[in-house]
Formats: C-alpha cells, sequence, structure tokens
C-alpha cells in the first residue's frame, strides 16, 4: 500500500508551521487538523484536546521563544499502525526543531542562539486531516543547551543527536513493503525477547542484547540517561543500571507501532508502570510508582537492529515521584 497522500499532508503542514506568521498558526491547525485533535506531548503540556487549543498552547508560544524557526527531519516514514485491525495510517519524522531561542520558554531562559529541540512526532491521519499526535521532545536537553542543567548523574553523554548513519532515513518516496515487513519483524523479535528478562546479571543481559542487535548498536537515549554505543556499553551504561534501578516493571503496551524501509518505531501512552529503587539517575528509592510515556525509533542493518532514537518523558516520571525537575531546574 502507498501512503503518498498520507505523507504529502504532513509535509503540507510542516511547511505551513514554518512559513506562517504566529497569528495565522490556528488557521494553519484548522486547514490541516480535525477540530478533535487529541495531542500528547511531554509535560509540562501532557494531553491537549482541540486543534485550536494545540495551536494556542504549544505552537504559538513556541514560535514566539524561537525566531527563524526550522524543522529539520533526519527520518520521515509512514505506514499502518499493525496494533489496530483497521490499519489506520501514521506518518512519523524524527530530527530537531531549531531556532534562536530569543525570548523565555516554560520560564527556561532565552540564550540569543541558535538552539536545538530533538524531537519525534506521530501523526495519525484521517480522512486527509491530522486527527491524532503525539509529539515527544527533549526538554531536558534544551534546559542543558540554556546553562540550566536538570539532572546531577548521566551513565551516558548528552549531545545533538546525528540522524542515521546510513542518511536513508528520509522515506519520502514509496518503499519496498517487503522492507518494513523485515523491520517490524526485527523490531517485533526485540520487544518478546525484552519481556523476558528476568536476570540482572551482565553476561546473560549480553547475550539477550546480541539476539536483537548488532554488535556496533547505537542507543541515543535522552538528556538525563545519555547516549551509548556497543553492546557492551549498552549493558553498562545504560540496560544493567535500568533494570538494576526499578522494580515491579508492568509493560503496558504500544498506541501505534510502524515501520516503512529499514526504519520503524512505536509508542505508548504510558508505555511501563515502574518503581525506582534507587541509584538511576542518581535518584533516591520512592516505592511509589510511576508511568514512563515513550517513543522509540530504530533503524535496521540486516535482520537485527543497529541504531535507536529513545524520548522518555522524564520530566512526567520525576514529578510523579515528587521531584519536579523543571521547576527545580529553572530556579537556579
Amino acid at each position: 500500500m502507498s501512503f503518498q497522500v498520507e505523507k504529502e499532508i504532513v509535509l503540507n503542514f510542516y511547511e505551513a508551521l514554518q512559513t506562517s506568521e504566529i497569528n495565522e498558526i490556528p488557521e494553519v491547525f484548522s486547514k490541516y487538523c480535525s477540530e478533535e485533535l487529541v495531542w500528547r506531548g511531554f509535560h509540562p503540556f501532557n494531553e491537549i484536546n482541540g486543534s485550536l487549543k494545540v495551536a494556542k498552547n504549544f505552537w504559538q508560544p513556541f514560535l514566539q521563544s524561537f525566531s527563524n524557526f526550522q524543522r529539520r527531519m533526519d527520518i520521515f516514514l509512514s505506514g499502518d499502525n499493525t496494533l489496530n485491525m483497521k490499519n489506520d495510517v501514521w506518518v512519523v519524522s524524527m530530527g530537531h526543531l531549531m531556532g534562536l531561542f530569543d525570548y523565555p520558554w516554560l520560564k527556561i531562559r532565552e540564550t540569543k542562539k541558535l538552539t536545538m529541540l530533538r524531537y519525534c512526532e506521530f501523526s495519525k491521519i484521517e480522512n486527509e486531516k491530522i486527527t491524532e499526535v503525539a509529539m515527544f521532545f527533549d526538554i531536558p536537553h534544551l534546559m542543558e543547551q540554556a546553562g540550566q542543567n536538570p539532572f546531577k548523574s548521566e551513565t551516558g553523554i548528552s549531545l545533538v543527536q546525528p540522524g542515521p548513519l546510513t542518511h536513508d532515513g528520509l522515506m519520502f518516496n514509496e518503499q519496498d513493503p517487503n522492507e518494513g515487513k523485515m523491520t517490524a519483524s526485527a523490531i517485533e523479535h526485540m520487544i518478546n525477547d525484552l519481556k523476558t528478562w528476568t536476570s540482572t546479571d551482565r553476561k546473560s543481559l549480553v547475550q539477550e542484547l546480541k539476539r536483537s542487535w548488532n554488535e556496533d548498536m547505537i542507543w541515543w537515549g535522552p538528556t538525563g540517561i545519555g547516549a551509548t554505543y556497543t553492546i557492551d556499553r549498552y549493558a553498562d551504561q545504560h540496560s544493567g543500571p535500568f533494570r538494576e534501578g526499578f522494580k515491579d516493571r508492568k509493560f503496558n503496551g504500544h498506541l501505534c507501532r510502524v515501520s516503512e524501509g529499514k526504519y520503524g518505531g512505536f509508542f505508548g501512552w504510558p508505555n511501563l508502570t515502574l518503581t525506582p529503587t534507587g541509584g538511576f539517575m542518581g535518584m533516591p528509592a520512592t516505592q511509589k510508582k510511576g508511568e514512563m510515556r515513550v517513543i522509540d525509533m530504530y533503524r535496521r542493518d540486516g535482520d537485527k537492529l543497529s541504531e535507536n532514537w529513545v524520548f522518555i518523558d522524564l520530566l512526567h516520571f520525576w514529578k510523579s515521584q515528587g521531584v519536579d525537575i523543571l521547576e527545580r531546574a529553572v530556579g537556579n
């Protein structure tokens, strides 16, 4: 099945957002989005219902703070949601929202300099309108660029993240459906393997990872956790500490899984429920269950995965644990 119509709708929407005046943004949303748009974003925005509310509450304030806005995409794809028998179509883009940070945003102080907000956006298309959006963005990385470092401990490293090694993530044209099926299968295999985790023993963990990942894998994690490279370092710098840092882990499922070509991903709302046992990200044990909202995007190489871009709403999660990271950092 071709998804060119749906791709064109989203690309035209993006172009209108980038070229319109700020007071014209509600009109852009009225043209391209359903009035009943359901928009899911990171804390402090969370879920917003209604296209005009999304325009007013997120996009207009964002564009007022970041002048000369550009959307710099590294991945662009579309496909059927494999979790829904109705085969609803979603378009996915990932990269950075770039601009000159000229005025404060969410009380984060302006820098007057070029700033990059890494993002990933899933858009559901029905009757030639955008009806649902999951737009996840790394606010802590933006805070770090503004000199308001929100976290004290990081096992990986934070940086402006590049796109795919192979530079083939922008799939504006029709793709071989068999490639997308292979990618979906590789992601499904990894998810099912992940559900079997029972041990934090490092040797067992590495053996498990090798079933789904190539040796030179790169895990592009969110600020506060950071990126890590190779299976061994991923085991040491994220997967191992993550498994040791939580108990009562419950997988809640995903709302969408989609793949095209050698790329694919998913999001949940929330994906996981789990309880911190202390140590992870330098945080204490809380004995409180919390929810993690996550987007994962993947690049497949052969029959295994090689790159993974991860968006976790850490502000929402730690606020549920009694720590308001955003307020704490902007108050410094």
